[in-house]
């Protein structure tokens, strides 16, 4: 069995900080990690080739340093990695990230089924996993808690909902999305550690996976991120010492004239 695991290298959220006159995130010094519901993923993703055998490959895409995360998900007891790296990626949004990571899977050719942590704690949209499965024509779901069936072409998984969850059976080849409540995540080992400062790792750019630029990146993102800020709070209020029944008209009066405004 073949199993793709799109992992995404974030910033620390404890060591996030704003430029307060260009309302950018300051990188430079900020600790990156894998993004922790990536986590998820790749732990079910080796526990299943425990289970059926085959080969986990992790991919991501991002500027050189995302080796580093890279080489952690080896260190887990992942097989393959494949780093996407081109400054003509820069400034993707969530349709061109999609994109991009669809046309690496297509160009590895062989796989049964493509995992994603449910969503990335910088952008937390939960985009990503299902773009690329409408760029690949799959199915998909989100929100998976518990595989429950893997046999036969097809895949039985239960999906956290509000009040409880459902049962979805695809097609295979197929995109799911998990969440935290599907397993604990392994600590890396120390043989594991060994093989990830050796292990080959796969560089691929635009022209590798024949993207043109206008399809890529900032130029090929339909929304783009205007401006970053801190939100400015300011708190209003008033305080009466009245009776209960003097309160009760002054709390009248104000929420009439919200109303009316």
């Amino acid at each position: 069995m073949n199993l793709i695991v799109c992992i995404k290298q974030v910033p620390n959220t404890t060591e996030i900080r704003l430029d307060p006159v260009t309302n950018t995130l300051i990188r430079e010094g900020v600790e990156s990690i894998i993004n922790p519901f990536d986590l998820y993923a790749i732990e079910e993703a080796i526990r299943l080739k425990e289970k059926f055998g085959g080969k986990v490959t992790a991919l991501s895409m991002g500027p050189p340093q995302v080796e580093n995360a890279l080489r952690e998900a080896v260190s887990m007891g992942v097989d393959e990695i494949i780093l996407l790296s081109d400054r003509r990626f820069a400034g993707a949004d969530t349709w061109a990230t999609s994109l991009t990571l669809a046309a690496a899977i297509s160009k590895i050719g062989e796989y049964d089924l493509i995992m994603f942590g449910q969503q990335a704690i910088d952008g937390d949209t939960a985009q990503v996993g299902p773009g690329v499965a409408a760029h690949l024509g799959l199915p998909q779901t989100c929100f998976v808690r518990k595989i429950n069936e893997l046999d036969n072409g097809f895949i039985t998984v239960e999906r956290l909902m509000e009040d409880g969850f459902d049962m979805v059976k695809m097609n295979l080849p197929a995109v799911i999305s998990v969440v935290k409540e599907i397993n604990v995540p392994r600590l890396p080992s120390l043989r594991g550690k060994r093989v990830a400062k050796t292990v080959e790792m796969i560089l691929w750019n635009a022209d590798d996976l024949n993207l043109p630029a206008e399809e890529i990146g900032l130029n090929g993102s339909p929304t783009q991120v205007v401006k970053i800020f801190s939100p400015h709070l300011e708190k209003e209020g008033e305080k009466h010492e009245v009776s209960s029944d003097e309160a009760v008209e002054i709390l009248y009066r104000k929420i009439m004239q919200l109303k009316n405004q």
